[in-house]
């Protein structure tokens, strides 16, 4: 059977979810996925389902199925791209390539030679596609991100998904990164199709940040026109006694399945600050930061305690670790906590307002502003897929109803007296 996408190659240089999602979709229709694994630790995909499973929060099994959900209709091939042979192999493999995708940052893009400047020049017929957690500008562009951190918590989801006195509970794997995978898959297939008439590829950018935006882009574009927050809205909220007994309910229900579940990773979950705003961190990679977790709050003791050097010394005290860093994010207000926090995946849990007003945001184009003919000049969510050639924009506003009736029928040959006739016969408004 002829596959859609049979004979296209696509070169997968990526780990975890959203890209290889991406990947994914297009092995689905036929292509031909060569997945980059590093010859020594592999995709960190490989190992989540087991480490959630060992953490109390997974499904039991003994097949990987997260794995094989992000990564099938491809083939695995290992290179160890900081050598410079491997990366002679990679870009021999580019040079015969249809598309690259990745989830590199900037820096690591640069280490390794893959930037779409340098891959654009040895085959321009490319197509480079990139996910990142803030997108390629701003100031916090080269943040570690995931999709809880950046999607989620920074966007405005949590409050979204809650009121006061019912708090959201949890969050599931990868709901952002699948997101962001289709829209990167949408930008690869626009990008086939103007390449058939220019004969030329592009870069197309996508960020979990700004998908976020996107998802939400109901509450999204109203807190941009209003300028106005969920609060001000809002109902008014119920007693304070009868919130504190919801929460009270709660925290019961949280201490209940607590006991049940094996606390591992004490750098992982939500921490409080000084001025009550909740951070999200999500270290899915804890030997790697353990050290730079500990100096950033203060505690290089910590760090060089040698039983803390592996992950089972450190879940062997991971409440008694989790109650000293809850103690010392209470000593610092979230401002005072952003600087010393910067290379750590985190992010804080924002507001709907907080989220469109965030700097980053503005900077790396999650909005996009025009004129409409009755409200003037007003900003609304920009398409997530940004494309260097050919990038989305807002040729008209939203129709009024029926708008464009006449004007469409008068394209398809009909006359004036076609059209009269069909407004009182009721066939068109």
């Amino acid at each position: 059977m002829t596959m859609a996408l049979e004979g296209l190659k696509v070169i997968d240089c990526s780990q975890v979810a959203a890209v290889p999602m991406a990947a994914r979709i297009l092995g689905d229709f036929g292509a031909d996925v060569i997945k980059i694994e590093n010859p020594t630790t592999g995709d960190y995909w490989r190992s989540f389902k087991d480490a959630q499973l060992e953490a109390g929060y997974g499904w039991p099994s003994e097949f990987d199925f997260n794995f094989e959900n992000f990564n099938r209709n491809k083939r695995s091939c290992t290179l160890d791209l900081t050598k410079e042979n491997g990366r002679a192999i990679i870009h021999k493999m580019i040079k015969e390539a249809d598309v690259f995708l990745s989830n590199l940052r900037t820096f690591e893009l640069e280490r390794f030679e893959l930037e779409y400047e340098t891959l654009d020049k040895m085959n321009p017929r490319l197509i480079w596609g990139n996910i990142t957690g803030y997108g390629k500008e701003g100031p916090d562009k080269d943040l570690p991100a995931y999709d809880t951190t950046a999607f989620w918590a920074r966007s405005g989801f949590p409050q979204l998904m809650s009121q006061p006195g019912v708090p959201v509970m949890g969050y599931r794997v990868a709901i952002g990164d699948n997101v962001a995978g289709m829209s990167l898959a949408f930008g690869v297939m626009q990008s086939l199709y103007l390449r058939e008439k220019t004969g030329l590829g592009q870069r197309i950018d996508v960020s979990l940040f700004h998908t976020g935006f996107f998802q939400l882009g109901y509450d999204t574009s109203a807190a941009l026109i209003t300028g106005l927050d969920v609060a001000d809205w809002r109902a008014p909220d119920p007693p304070m006694e009868l919130q504190q007994q919801s929460l009270m309910a709660i925290m019961q229900i949280q201490a209940f399945y607590a006991d049940r579940i094996k606390i591992r990773n004490p750098i992982s979950g939500m921490y409080v600050t000084k001025d009550s705003r909740t951070l999200a961190f999500i270290i899915l990679q804890p030997d790697r930061y353990w050290d730079r977790f500990c100096r950033a709050v203060g505690r290089p003791d910590l760090a060089e305690n040698p039983k803390y050097q592996t992950m089972e010394g450190r879940s062997e005290d991971a409440a008694e670790l989790r109650q000293i860093f809850t103690e010392i994010f209470m000593s610092k207000t979230y401002e005072e906590w952003r600087p010393l926090l910067k290379d750590i995946p985190y992010a804080p849990r924002q507001t709907i307002k907080e989220a469109v007003n965030d700097p980053q945001a503005l900077a790396s184009g999650c909005f996009v502003e025009y004129d409409h003919p009755t409200q003037g000049r007003i900003k609304q969510v920009a398409n997530p897929v940004m494309m260097s050639k050919y990038p989305a924009d807002v040729r008209m506003p939203a129709p009024e109803f029926g708008q464009h009736t006449e004007e469409v029928l008068l394209e398809y040959g009909y006359s004036w007296e076609d059209i009269a006739r069909f407004k009182e016969e009721g066939t068109i408004a």
